[in-house]
């Protein structure tokens, strides 16, 4: 399994890697994901950076680094009315349209057991990534919670 791959389905029902502020402790996860999920557990993304957005993170793929965040699994029979809220929230409107600020793309994620799971994960759609990598700040350890201060500060 490669560490980018897009299924056939778009709506696929994969577990979400999340990165950022849908962590447990940040705000959205509070909006978005409490009470809706059947799991959550950690794990890292490979071949990924995190940079530090206004406000937000963006992860970008990059070999040989790794970002830090949690799978989350949708609760039973509410996958799709999640998915449909994540697309929103990370303003991803369908694979390589032009005004996405993210790009859900279904990568390969880590479980501290080392155990590979494909999840959606939302990248940095392609401009933004470009301008990041220019000019971004780069989060140290691809951990958002160590940026700086508690989990929910921004």
């Amino acid at each position: 399994m490669t560490s980018v791959e897009r299924p056939q389905d778009p709506t696929a029902p994969l577990p979400f890697f999340v990165y950022g502020t849908l962590r447990p402790g940040e705000v959205n996860h509070a909006l978005f994901l409490r009470g809706r999920t059947a799991s959550e557990e950690p794990a890292t993304l490979p071949d990924a950076v995190l940079y530090d957005g206004p406000g937000y993170p963006y992860a970008v793929h990059r070999p040989g680094s790794a970002v830090v965040g949690e799978l989350i699994t949708a609760a039973p029979g509410g996958y799709g009315e999640l998915l449909a809220a994540l697309d929103v929230l990370e303003e991803y409107g369908g694979p390589d349209r032009p005004g996405n600020v993210y790009d859900r793309i279904a990568r390969r994620a880590l479980r501290p057991d080392g155990s590979a799971v494909r999840a959606w994960v939302y990248l940095a759609a392609p401009l933004l990534a470009r301008d990041l990598r220019e000019s971004g700040t780069e989060i140290p350890g691809g951990d958002w919670f160590g940026r700086r201060g508690p989990a929910g500060t921004r």
